[in-house]
């Protein structure tokens, strides 16, 4: 089994290089995908977030209300460590047992957001870096995402410089282009890692 740590700022198209991966025959592990799972309505996740942080982060329906929570933790280190603390550990362990159930032959990628920043480069075999340079990166956020210009450059500041990304790269997918430019480069890297696998 080879593992792989998949990551990218917002914007550089991280997301549309784990699809096309996974298409390829790659396990995705995604953490995001994950941390919205392990506090979904009836989770110990989201019965511990709600004991930390009261019931005004609870919708009606009994779901997260993840604004009234974001408003609270970004605004307040503390406050974050303390969600941190508790979701943190349940992603990881999720993300073991997604990881166990793959075989020898597969090629696991870890779609990591924020790899770079929590020093998470020496968990895996390879890195891989989705970079778009940030100009691209504000177009795309006010483009696609209905973003505006401060705000996308303000998630765009709260996470690694693309300089601290590309640092941790032992493989870097330029995704300036379009997809149709982008599905070769993807190829090319999975043969490589196939490659690698094989060994």
């Amino acid at each position: 089994m080879l593992r792989i740590g998949l990551t990218g700022g917002i914007g550089a198209g991280k997301s549309e290089v784990s699809k096309q991966l996974a298409a390829l025959g790659a396990v995705i592990v995604d953490s995001d995908l994950i941390a919205r799972e392990v506090v979904a309505p009836g989770t110990a996740g989201l019965a511990a977030v709600a004991a930390e942080f009261g019931p005004g982060v609870l919708l009606a329906d009994g779901s997260l209300d993840r604004p009234a929570l974001g408003a609270i933790v970004f605004a307040d280190p503390e406050r974050l460590a303390a969600l941190n603390a508790i979701v943190h550990p349940l992603v990881r362990a999720r993300s073991a047992e997604l990881e166990a159930g793959a075989g020898p032959a597969d090629v696991v990628v870890h779609d990591v957001p924020l790899l770079a920043e929590n020093g998470l480069a020496p968990l895996y075999e390879l890195v891989i870096v989705v970079d778009v340079p940030d100009e691209v990166r504000v177009d795309r956020l006010v483009r696609l995402r209905g973003m505006a210009e401060q705000e996308a450059r303000s998630r765009m500041a709260a996470q690694a410089t693309r300089e601290e990304r590309l640092a941790v790269a032992d493989i870097v997918i330029d995704n300036g282009g379009d997809l149709a430019e982008l599905a070769p480069r993807v190829r090319e890297v999975w043969a490589t890692l196939k490659q690698r696998q094989a060994g």
